[in-house]
């Protein structure tokens, strides 16, 4: 017997109708992604590892998908697995609980297995992207990507191992500036959609730098940006107690702790990190782009959404260097975080191109579905389906029907054809299940008369109709 179908875990099917709402997101996002000026390009699903590894720290190399290398150079010639005995012994599957030494025998064995990865984001496929084919991109450039990703994260709500990620990245310029566009498109674009109230969380890599650098951990900076970055999901005592665990003291944890407290406008937390970071040459200058990039955006104004400044935000990927972004959802909505980005310096320089400075920005399209279907945002048009569908009556009335629906089409009218001669209510069901608003009846009486009956399936009215005025009545 065979066995039930499924789907691996963290993936989804989608219907008709969630594509469709999945679709009108894609539209709006990508609509305003190309109204600000950005082009777009794609990628390969899967790339070298060894342009993925490394590249988001240890927490994130641990989430890459590894595609398995083909033929059985596994087996010896007993047709018995080829491991060596250190890796054998390891709990594969639950790679977070062995310890450095065996993580790089494993590292080194699956070198051996696996030379290709499924993409972990969009950002360093991009920087790829950028470095080979240099000779032929005007600079600055302005790309947008909307496209899938994986991880091999815990599935959860909000949280998908396969997902599309919509990313605006300009790489080429190290102008302020473009922090301060990005943050009118997050506005932009969510205004569109209809989401207001959400909120635009910024930081600066430079800040956090400058905070390690004053408590004396700039050796553990990683580390610190990687525990603060889990405020909102362990708390401030999860947070120091991880710090703690990565060896940073008692002592510098004192000193922090005017982070856990920052409260007032953006004016009055730029004015208390000025206090905190005197000392640091770096963390002021994290201070002065972060006030430029407020000044700016307030003297310009939002439309729906608010700037603040999160000082615990990190984004615990390393390649980020200036400014950082998170935008979180209206407060009514249980949700993580719906967007972020940032400033990187220096991110191909790691494939060989130096001083190409980017920025970017990405929209988390399945939570922002998630989002907008809670709040019952999605307009009433976006599920629409077939505007009207022509009954069948035999071939001879399918043909007239059919010249009906050519020219119909041509005008950009969604309607179709029931294909086959069965009861006229078995067709009148099937339109009334796929939500059809309107049934149109081309019978002998009507091509006799070179009309149409039209029916509203809503309110039951039928009128008669030439082609003009069905299709005035259908547009």
């Amino acid at each position: 017997m065979a066995s039930k179908p499924s789907i691996p875990k963290g993936t989804r099917d989608f219907s008709p109708a969630e594509v469709s709402k999945r679709q009108y997101i894609i539209q709006t996002i990508k609509s305003n992604f190309e109204k600000f000026g950005f082009q777009p390009i794609e990628t390969p699903s899967f790339e070298n590892s060894e342009t993925l590894m490394g590249k988001y720290g240890e927490e994130g190399d641990r989430l890459i998908f590894k595609i398995l290398n083909s033929g059985n150079f596994f087996y010896n010639k007993k047709n018995k697995i080829e491991l060596p005995e250190a890796i054998a012994e390891l709990q594969i599957n639950s790679a977070e609980t062995i310890d450095t030494n065996q993580r790089i025998q494993l590292n080194k064995f699956t070198g051996t297995i696996s030379e290709k990865a499924l993409r972990y984001d969009l950002t360093v496929p991009f920087a790829r992207y950028v470095v080979q084919h240099q000779n032929e991109i005007e600079f600055p450039f302005k790309r947008y990507q909307i496209q899938p990703v994986w991880r091999a994260d815990n599935p959860q709500k909000g949280r998908f191992r396969e997902f599309f990620q919509c990313d605006a990245d300009v790489v080429g310029s190290k102008s302020l500036w473009q922090e301060v566009e990005l943050v009118q498109l997050y506005d932009t674009v969510f205004t569109a959609l209809g989401l207001e109230g959400v909120t635009i969380k910024i930081n600066n890599r430079k800040i956090l730098s400058g905070i390690a650098e004053v408590i004396g951990a700039s050796d553990k900076l990683i580390d610190f940006t990687v525990a603060l970055d889990k405020l909102d999901k362990i708390g401030e005592e999860g947070v120091k107690k991880e710090m703690i665990e990565k060896g940073i003291s008692e002592e510098a944890l004192v000193k922090v702790q005017p982070l856990f407290g920052f409260t007032g406008t953006f004016a009055d937390k730029i004015a208390q990190l000025s206090s905190l970071l005197t000392s640091s040459e770096e963390g002021m200058k994290g201070v002065e782009e972060l006030r430029f990039i407020c000044d700016n955006v307030a003297t310009l104004g939002l439309s729906t959404a608010t700037l603040d400044l999160d000082v615990t935000l990190a984004r615990g990927l390393n390649y980020y260097t200036g400014a950082i972004f998170e935008v979180a959802a209206p407060k009514t909505v249980a949700m993580g975080s719906i967007g972020g980005g940032g400033r990187y310096d220096d991110l191909t320089g790691i494939f060989g191109l130096k001083n190409m400075s980017g920025v970017g920005i990405s929209f988390g399209l399945d939570r922002i579905y998630l989002v907008l279907e809670e709040l019952q945002l999605f307009p009433e048009t976006v599920a629409a389906t077939t505007k009207a569908i022509f009954i069948n009556y035999g071939d001879t009335e399918a043909l007239y029907a059919s010249q009906a629906i050519q020219k119909l089409r041509k005008e950009n009218i969604k309607v179709e054809l029931y294909p086959d001669n069965v009861k006229v209510g078995k067709q009148f069901q099937y339109a009334d299940k796929r939500l059809i608003p309107f049934a149109v009846i081309a019978g002998e009486q009507e091509i006799a008369s070179n009309s149409y009956s039209l029916k509203n399936l809503v309110s039951g009215e039928q009128i008669s109709v030439d082609f003009e005025g069905l299709k005035e009545a259908l547009l």
